[in-house]
């Protein structure tokens, strides 16, 4: 009944992705929560798949295991984390046992909750902490009932509290919606009971999504202004699925792209097509199976290319020249990718904002370098939870991650990267460095918000700070020179501007142009980076 819990609650949150993902009140194009919480199911099901006989004929400890290992070699961002944090909580005690009754189900979903708050640095009430609490404090008060009366309060508990988590985050009340994170461990209760008791799982509410190529409607200043649909991707991963749903997959992909090539058999596919959407592309897979292995190669072009070819041949270690230590990265773009290999980083995931990589996808990585001590740099904050995972993971090295939340500040700490020194003293240099650097970025907003500096329009371009959303603008130009303004101050001496696919010639030379009037002392250097959905990354020192 615990696998098939797990298999069901899979399924739900594959059709409820959409209306969770919904709920995500930033607007940035991100790795929404539904997303990487079905992300995250879909290998924990896979575990439990891998077992022998399916994990039909399997003890509780061998089950709770799978569940365990597989969420957390899967757990993809902030969600996905916490998700499996919570998972693994629940059957820490469990392998033990034959069973499951009122009481142990309220001991476990305590623990649950426990153990998923001790994983986040700064736990933040409003959001699914809260509604796994709850649940957890409504098992516990229904005493010694039975399983399904106490799985009945549990869910109660846990429904009321997310109808609350608006009055505990401003931002949720003003984006007027309720936590999404908390919103799918409700799904989780729903999913136990429907194995305990029959009950139906509800019917995901109707979601109209965001079009991405939409976004050129969008006021802008001049005709040459880009969406972010104007890009081209090869997309290419291994996919887990049944036969007869490729035709269906298919035909899902020859509606977002062409050079399209799928082949295998017995349950394991491998496709290739060229899309403007990498989301679409993967979404498409996760609605017959599960995605994995998967590679942007157009992006990285030859670089991620020859990885790809070197791993078909089995020449999947990385050398380290020597090095005591080595730098693993996580980045997308050809520019930015040949940046990070210029100074000095061994091993580079390709992902990012739209694409978090999972815990297996960093150890990979990890255990390619030859090198026996690694430092993580995720350049994004709903990587860093992740990495974090991987130390205890890696049975073979010392494994240190520098929590760089950008591509500039990952830039700037490995220009105090020694190779010749452990892990250990290279994250306390390399933090350093990092912590000088104030860092920025622009990207058009794929959702309705409300921000501190104003209401944002899905379309509308913004300029993003460490503090948040610092400007909002109908162009490129408009958003970052707004965002210069504000985050640059008389201190500064050097900024750094990081080029993407959708910033055309006439945009750089305009901000450049903008330098030059506006702060002709700063030294400006300008790279072409490369990345999608980010037409400028800014370090500024």
């Amino acid at each position: 009944m615990l696998r098939e819990t797990m298999q069901v609650f899979a399924k739900a949150l594959d059709a409820h992705r959409p209306s969770i993902n919904a709920l995500n009140v930033y607007p940035v194009p991100d790795g929404d929560t539904g997303t990487n919480m079905a992300l995250t199911l879909s290998s924990v099901v896979d575990a439990l798949d891998n077992l022998p006989n399916g994990g039909a004929e399997q003890d509780m400890a061998t089950v709770c295991g799978a569940i365990a290992k597989g969420s957390l070699m899967g757990a993809r961002g902030n969600s996905g984390v916490i998700l499996s944090q919570l998972l693994r909580g629940l059957v820490g005690d469990l392998g033990e046992l034959d069973g499951i009754d009122g009481t142990q189900l309220a001991t476990s979903l305590t623990a649950a909750a426990t153990a998923a708050y001790g994983a986040v640095g700064n736990p933040v009430e409003g959001t699914i902490l809260t509604v796994a609490r709850v649940a957890g404090e409504s098992a516990v008060a229904a005493g010694s009932a039975d399983l399904l009366t106490t799985l009945e309060t549990a869910r109660t508990g846990a429904a009321e509290a997310l109808e609350q988590t608006p009055e505990m985050l401003q931002v949720l009340k003003d984006a007027g919606v309720v936590d999404a994170g908390g919103t799918g461990f409700v799904l989780f209760l729903d999913a136990m009971l429907n194995v305990v008791d029959g009950r139906a799982i509800p019917e995901p509410p109707e979601v109209v999504e965001l079009d991405l190529s939409t976004m050129s409607a969008a006021p802008a200043q001049n005709d040459a202004e880009k969406s972010i649909a104007d890009l081209k991707y090869e997309v290419m991963f291994f996919l887990d699925a049944p036969d007869d749903s490729i035709e269906e997959f298919k035909s899902a992909w020859a509606k977002i792209g062409d050079s399209i090539v799928v082949v295998g058999g017995d349950g394991i596919w491998n496709c290739h097509v060229h899309c403007d959407d990498i989301g679409a592309a993967i979404e498409a897979g996760i609605e017959v199976g599960r995605p994995h292995g998967i590679r942007v190669t157009d992006l990285i072009e030859e670089l991620e290319e020859n990885a790809w070819v070197q791993e078909a041949m089995g020449q999947t270690s990385v050398p380290a020249d020597g090095r005591t230590s080595a730098v693993v990265a996580v980045a997308v773009g050809d520019g930015v990718a040949k940046i990070f290999r210029s100074l000095g980083v061994a091993n580079l995931v390709v992902g990012g904002q739209t694409m978090n990589p999972s815990t297996a996808d960093l150890l990979a990585a990890v255990e390619a370098v030859a090198a026996s001590e690694v430092v993580i740099l995720p350049n994004n904050k709903n990587i860093i939870p992740v990495a974090e995972q991987v130390d205890a993971q890696c049975e073979t090295k010392t494994v240190r991650v520098l929590p760089t939340r950008s591509i500039a500040e990952g830039f700037a700490s490995l220009l105090a990267y020694d190779p010749e020194a452990d892990a250990e003293s290279n994250v306390e240099g390399m933090a350093e460095v990092c912590d000088s650097v104030t860092a920025g970025e622009v990207t058009q907003a794929v959702r309705d918000s409300a921000t501190d500096v104003g209401p944002v329009t899905a379309g509308d371009f913004i300029g993003i700070g460490p503090s948040g959303i610092r400007s909002i603008a109908d162009s490129v130009v408009g958003a970052t020179t707004a965002l210069l303004a504000d985050l640059i101050d008389d201190t500064h001496e050097i900024v750094t501007l990081i080029t993407g696919l959708d910033a055309d010639e006439s945009d750089v030379v305009a901000v450049e142009a903008w330098f030059e009037a506006n702060h002709p002392d700063l030294e400006v250097e300008t790279h072409d980076g490369g990345q999608p959905l980010y037409p400028f990354y800014v370090g500024i020192e």
